[in-house]
């Protein structure tokens, strides 16, 4: 069967989505095999989800577009929260840990110049989903995400 399809016509491989695929490889080459610190030290991870959010994300977003039951508790936490126990420089800090905090700075501003309206938010108790998002194009949403445990 002969192809009709007009030369100038996109196919689905060439189409640009907006998105710079570049970006969250370099996202996650940079928190690989770091762990977020809480009573269990848990992987960060790059994830993503489509969305059609038109004001900034909530909570309830979260929940719905992450697939987590009613039940589940949720709430935003201010950006800086998530950050925080990642870029401090402790004293006793040796050369290795120095250099974690170095590659999670570099992620913050990977993240903070290449994501907008970016928010944190953690989701349940005791084993919590801690999230940070932001706006990657008018329909896709991705950040940071790992586990802590407070018990």
């Amino acid at each position: 069967m002969e192809n009709r399809q007009p030369a100038n016509l996109q196919t689905p491989d060439s189409m640009n989505s907006g998105i710079k695929t570049e970006f969250p490889a370099e996202v996650t080459h940079l928190v690989k095999d770091l762990l977020y610190p809480s009573e269990s030290d848990e992987p960060i991870e790059w994830f993503s989800f489509n969305a059609n959010i038109k004001d900034d994300l909530s909570a309830a977003d979260v929940e719905f577009y992450l697939g987590y039951p009613p039940s589940v508790t949720s709430e935003e936490i201010p950006v800086e929260n998530f950050w925080s126990p990642l870029l401090t420089v402790e004293e006793w800090y040796g050369d290795d840990e120095r250099a974690q905090v170095e590659r999670f700075q570099s992620a913050k501003q990977l993240l903070e110049t290449n994501l907008k309206k970016i928010k944190a938010f953690r989701v349940g108790q005791i084993e919590i989903d801690l999230y940070l998002i932001g706006q990657l194009n008018e329909k896709e949403w991705g950040g940071l995400k790992t586990k802590l445990v407070e018990t």
